[in-house]
């Protein structure tokens, strides 16, 4: 390809993704998202894990810098390793990658640091349109919006890969840092995020996820999976965000989500105050929430280290507890149900609550005590009570010695919050491990 096009065709992409991207104005980039793309069908077979033998890898002999690397992504071949040196690369424009079976490498996620401080154009640092695509050692820093971006991909993988806005967390950086959406086999693992003004790292509309051994601090919401079937997160540090790991589901996207496990994680002070964008789903979120399980089905939360989190430790709610707009959709099941929490260290929190968790203490004790470390908004479903009674897969079951549990009684305006533990002693069938082949 003529040098001159490959440059024509650059500034063509770069142009459209200014057009097209994520609106961080304020705007639910999630729906957005889910208006553009094909649904994906939680009913089908579950997703082939495995893939057909890759073409023979190459890696790139000319040097690869901020002068030539759009030029290079545009030229990539399936196959292709596309290696970044160390150093500070400035770019002032997005870059995009569509072509399958590329891998970018950098020399390690604090020596090769792509730089989007200067951009003028574009809604993302790195937008990846493209299936067997793996990221690694590398950081991107300062975008505009979204750092890193992968949509609709199958066979993902980012490792090490670090995300950042260098100048603290402020509601002028960009919503997402590590940001797959709408892809199947993710694995997120040994990579970092910091500052994002919606999630540092973020699983929407996906289907089997692993999500390990990562670090999320100072961003509104550390590590989330949202509207996802089958995801893992473990091994991570959670601190320092406004919350922790947020567990999702929203009205109105393409997936439903279920069956996640969030075990061994370090879950701890995510008590930064809340800068996300007025009007998103995170700009509910209490500051001070450890682990958020809202409207989201079969999620099993054990093993972890949880502490310090000033409104609850964990918070297990229902969409009305939050005033999201349901939009009317009759598919839609708000409630969390099948919530299985247990054998959990956790320690401290509670202590300066958030929003609603503020009156629900100073009902209780007139502030003079903390909360317990799990809260439920206490919403039921009653079309689905059986003889007056929940449903023994759709319980909330917690086994926690020596702990508490709130019942926030959210379906009466929050009037009568009461410590009750004896509705959730019980226990639930352990979820399954997510098995990736890109993760062995």
């Amino acid at each position: 390809m003529p040098k001159l096009l490959r440059c024509l065709i650059g500034v063509l992409i770069a142009l459209l993704a200014a057009c097209g991207g994520d609106d961080d104005s304020g705007t639910d980039t999630d729906a957005a998202v889910a208006t553009t793309a094909a649904p994906v069908d939680a009913a089908a077979d579950e997703p082939e894990t495995t893939t057909t033998a890759a073409p023979e890898t190459t890696t790139t002999t000319e040097p690869v810098d901020a002068s030539n690397l759009q030029e290079r992504l545009l030229d990539a071949q399936p196959g292709d390793v596309i290696e970044i040196p160390a150093g500070t690369h400035d770019f002032d424009r997005s870059l995009s990658l569509a072509v399958d079976g590329v891998t970018i490498r950098g020399a390690g996620m604090d020596d090769t640091v792509l730089s989007f401080a200067g951009q003028v154009t574009g809604a993302e640092g790195l937008l990846v349109t493209a299936s067997d695509f793996t990221i690694e050692d590398i950081a991107i820093v300062d975008t505009v919006g979204d750092a890193l971006k992968v949509n609709e991909g199958e066979n993902i993988i980012i490792r090490r890969v670090r995300t950042e806005w260098t100048g603290g967390w402020s509601t002028d950086n960009g919503a997402y840092g590590i940001y797959p959406v709408q892809t199947t086999n993710v694995l997120i693992e040994e990579s970092v995020a910091i500052g994002a003004s919606d999630a540092g790292i973020y699983v929407g509309q996906s289907q089997n996820i692993i999500v390990r051994n990562n670090r999320a601090e100072f961003n509104v919401a550390g590590i989330e999976v949202e509207n996802s079937v089958n995801a893992d997160v473990y091994g991570n540090v959670a601190a320092n965000n406004t919350g922790g790991i947020l567990i999702f589901n929203l009205a109105g996207l393409s997936l439903q989500g279920s069956g996640t496990r969030v075990f061994d994680n370090d879950v701890y002070e995510n008590n930064t105050e809340n800068f996300g964008h007025e009007g998103t789903a995170v700009a509910a979120v209490p500051a001070g929430s450890g682990i958020l399980v809202l409207a989201n089905d079969d999620v099993e939360i054990f093993e972890n280290r949880i502490r310090d989190n000033r409104s609850a430790n964990v918070i297990v709610a229902s969409s009305f507890a939050v005033g999201f707009n349901l939009d009317g959709s009759d598919d839609f099941d708000p409630y969390p149900e099948g919530i299985h929490i247990h054998d959990n260290e956790m320690t401290g929190g509670g202590d300066e609550p958030d929003s609603i968790l503020n009156v629900l203490s100073l009902l209780l004790t007139n502030g003079a005590e903390p909360l317990p470390s799990i809260v439920w908004d206490g919403y039921l479903d009653d079309s689905k009570l059986v003889d007056g009674e929940i449903a023994p897969e759709n319980r909330i079951c917690v086994q926690q010695p020596g702990l508490e549990v709130l019942n926030a009684d959210g379906a009466n305006d929050f009037a009568a919050p009461v410590i009750d533990n004896a509705p959730h002693d019980c226990t639930l069938e352990p979820l399954e491990p997510v098995v990736l082949a890109i993760a062995s």
